[in-house]
């Protein structure tokens, strides 16, 4: 596959290490700056990602904040390997830390966005902006078919953002999280912009 070089080519010629591409990304939308995840985010993401934030996700909370740190860690080495791109959300002007937001499986035909905002975040369109600046990245950057945003049939203020970028339901399917509860998830296919189609 020549995703990587074609990265490395089209996007990552500044300061960056040709090893590590994905570790340096900066993503500016209209409120938002979307960096590639740290360890100095460590506290922030510990503080926020609580028991009701990760009521409809695949992932616990962290019971201390080595688990943040490992966390990080891992999604460190699976940017390093080109496997997936793990970002903290920021408000632009204040670079107060609003949560994070993923593309897994960045390196395939059709990567998967994920995202998980603070609790006092909720309600001010954080989330569509986000994905939606993640979505137009992928688009100028990736040589991807179409996305997947796979969430809870129950979470419908996340439903929504697969629904107003034209999402369509492709699949239904039960997966139990690592809190041990059931999640019914509705897998959306939301395809390229059409002015970016190859």
């Amino acid at each position: 596959m020549e995703l990587a070089k074609d990265l490395i080519s089209k996007i990552f010629q500044k300061n960056v290490r040709q090893d590590s591409p994905l570790l340096n990304i900066e993503i500016v939308s209209n409120r938002l700056l979307l960096k590639s995840i740290s360890l100095s985010y460590k506290k922030p993401i510990f503080e926020n990602f609580t028991e009701e934030i990760t009521t409809y996700m695949y992932p616990r909370p962290a019971k201390n904040i080595a688990e943040t740190a490992s966390f990080i860690k891992n999604s460190l080495e699976g940017m390093k390997n080109e496997h997936e791109l793990i970002l903290v959300i920021l408000e632009k002007e204040s670079q107060e830390f609003l949560g994070c937001a993923g593309i897994h499986r960045v390196n395939s035909k059709h990567p998967e966005f994920g995202i998980w905002l603070k609790k006092n975040a909720h309600g001010n369109g954080y989330g569509l902006e986000t994905v939606t600046a993640i979505k137009n990245w992928c688009e100028e950057n990736l040589d991807c078919e179409y996305f997947t945003y796979p969430v809870d049939k129950e979470n419908h203020p996340s439903r929504r953002i697969p629904e107003k970028l034209g999402g369509e339901i492709v699949r239904n399917y039960e997966k139990r999280n690592l809190s041990g509860r059931i999640l019914n998830l509705v897998e959306y296919k939301i395809q390229l912009s059409v002015n970016s189609e190859q």
